[in-house]
């Protein structure tokens, strides 16, 4: 038998148009081109853009800390528009440290794509679009990229132990690029 029950107010919020995230303790990543040394393909074009350009930002809520098995955390990724010489801007990419995590990704705002390198060495590209949900199994590394004009939002669910392993893409790179051709994004091997 339930004697009372507290009614408590919600420590975060979630702006599902816009997938912003405020309340409680949400914690602000930026990534500045700077940061980005060797993402991109053209290093000419790369080199004359100012190093101070914000290229993707991510807000995210950790309610547990960080390794603790059976957790989730959660955030939203906010790609900007724009391009290296003929490359549209994008997430560094990465795998989990632990590598079978899962992870679940959803459109909000914009038109991108989701790279997904899986482990027999196939890549593919999923559109990603306000309302589309991606699945993103263990053992695969991710990148999201901005095709549009306007800011790409995309929110995102993980494991809080599946931690993010951006080394091994910096070191062998993603195997594909997304470049504007005729002004529509195009896929190319690297």
């Amino acid at each position: 038998m339930i004697n009372k029950i507290k009614t408590e107010k919600t420590a975060v919020r979630y702006e599902p148009s816009t997938g912003s995230l405020s309340g409680g303790e949400i914690v602000t990543s930026v990534k500045y081109l700077r940061q980005l040394n060797g993402t991109f393909s053209d290093r000419e074009a790369f080199e004359a853009m100012d190093p101070e350009t914000v290229v993707y930002r991510v807000e995210s809520h950790f309610p547990v800390s960080e390794g603790t098995e059976g957790g989730l955390f959660f955030g939203t990724s906010y790609i900007m528009p724009g391009r290296v010489g003929n490359e549209y801007f994008m997430t560094k990419g990465h795998y989990h440290r632990k590598a079978d995590r899962a992870e679940y990704y959803w459109g909000i705002s914009g038109e991108g794509m989701l790279l997904l390198w899986g482990p027999d060495g196939t890549c593919r590209a999923e559109k990603v679009e306000p309302g589309s949900l991606h699945y993103i199994p263990g053992m695969t590394a991710h990148r999201l990229v901005n095709t549009g004009n306007d800011l790409l939002a995309v929110g995102a669910c993980w494991p809080s132990d599946a931690g993010h392993d951006y080394g091994s893409i910096e070191e062998k790179g993603f195997p594909v690029y997304v470049v504007c051709r005729r002004g529509k994004p195009e896929i190319i091997e690297k």
